[in-house]
């Protein structure tokens, strides 16, 4: 069986280092997101400690106001050695990376290189559902960075050669529902229908999705049926057992934030009083899910009220079906027990060019999944492009069914 071409539903893109330079008013440069070579080192290898030296090495820094943030290995893997990543944990310079993070055809060329022929993708600086403008004071500022990245994402990165190829996922203002409603109104019009979110806005000190607070940004994607899409770490947490755990752990649990997300969706309500709103789990995999649509199911039957869940009109799982889906790059398991998720609701993934991308063998690794699935050729279709086709619209690009 001859595999479908690829639509990967997660992947991402390291913006250029010019952008907002070079496309916010002229009244907002002074204060804009810029790139500074500088030399450096990271303290412990985290991200956040990175501090000039001048015995350092250079690196390419996002600055933006207080904040600043170097572009580390695992954000930019794409060719790079596994080994040497992890043997060698410093910040890069835009000079290291791969053309394929940044530039539009060196990012075609490199799907066309992994049997890809669509993707979607996340950003680097502004984070993985602009976390970076929402803590910014100026929120004027914070509203036109934000507006000038989806400007960028939908006639720049999304426009020209890569019309229905790289489909536009755009960001909101966190700070202000209505603001946030009104961005993904206009840009669905200007045909973006795609949206990242936080998989758990409580984390970001901002209202939960048990309140009413989302209810003007929820309306919005439901009426221009735009997909709200939860990426690992969107919610700017990881786990993590403790201190001198190593890596591995959090590695291996990162689905947990996939996890309380797909809890608090099928519990809050949202998805009962938005009855046509789908949402993406972005990179948590699937295996997970089988167990925790059982407890939730077996929670709402038997003791509703101690669960506090006795407002809910049906079962949890039951909004699962044609509304909530999951993505996968290398889940053998997860497909396994694709029955009991709902074979509709799985999309794959690439998650080009960060360090556990499957890129450039993502053909062999889908191969791998589905023959120890057993999959079908139509469940092959579904997983690798169908699925991904359906919740996202993506008629609407041009991609055929």
């Amino acid at each position: 069986m001859e595999l479908p071409q690829i639509i990967s539903v997660d992947d991402h893109v390291v913006e250029p280092p010019d952008l907002w330079q070079r496309t916010l008013p002229a009244r907002f440069r002074d204060a804009a997101p810029r790139v500074e070579r500088i030399k450096g080192r990271f303290g412990a290898g985290a991200r956040g400690d990175w501090t000039p030296a001048d015995d350092g090495e250079w690196a390419d820094i996002w600055k933006f106001g207080n904040y600043q943030m170097a572009i580390i290995p695992g954000f930019a893997a794409a060719g790079m050695d596994q080994e040497l990543i992890g043997e060698h944990y410093a910040p890069l310079t835009y000079d290291m990376m791969r053309p394929g993070c940044y530039e539009q055809a060196a990012r075609l060329a490199d799907m066309d290189a992994n049997h890809t022929e669509a993707s979607l993708n996340f950003p680097t600086f502004p984070r993985f559902c602009g976390q970076t403008f929402h803590e910014t004071a100026d929120k004027e500022l914070g509203l036109a960075c934000v507006q000038a990245y989806n400007d960028w994402m939908i006639d720049e990165w999304g426009g020209g050669a890569g019309r229905g190829r790289l489909i536009p996922l755009t960001l909101i203002p966190l700070w202000d529902p209505q603001l946030a409603a009104a961005e993904v109104r206009r840009c669905a019009a200007k045909g973006s229908f795609a949206v990242a979110f936080c998989e758990n806005p409580a984390k970001l000190r901002l209202p939960s999705i048990f309140t009413d607070h989302w209810d003007p940004f929820f309306a919005a994607c439901e009426d221009t049926d735009t997909v709200v899409n939860m990426h690992i770490g969107s919610s700017s947490t990881f786990p993590l057992t403790s201190l001198d755990a190593p890596r591995a752990v959090t590695l291996a649990l990162t689905y947990q934030g996939s996890a309380h997300a797909l809890c608090d969706w099928l519990t809050c309500g949202v998805l009962e009083r938005f009855g046509r709103m789908k949402i993406a789990l972005s990179e948590g995999q699937v295996g997970w899910m089988p167990f925790l649509l059982e407890k939730l199911d077996a929670v709402w039957r038997d003791r509703p009220k101690y669960g506090n869940i006795e407002q809910l009109p049906r079962t949890p799982s039951s909004y699962m079906a044609g509304r909530v889906y999951g993505a996968v790059f290398d889940d053998h398991i997860g497909l396994q027990l694709r029955h009991h998720i709902g074979m509709s609701q799985i999309m794959f993934e690439v998650d080009y060019p960060h360090g556990d991308s499957t890129w450039p063998r993502t053909k062999g690794v889908a191969e791998s999944i589905i023959a120890t699935a057993g999959l079908s050729e139509h469940e092959t279709w579904q997983f690798l492009r169908g699925n991904a086709i359906e919740c996202y619209g993506l008629q609407r690009f041009g991609i055929e069914v």
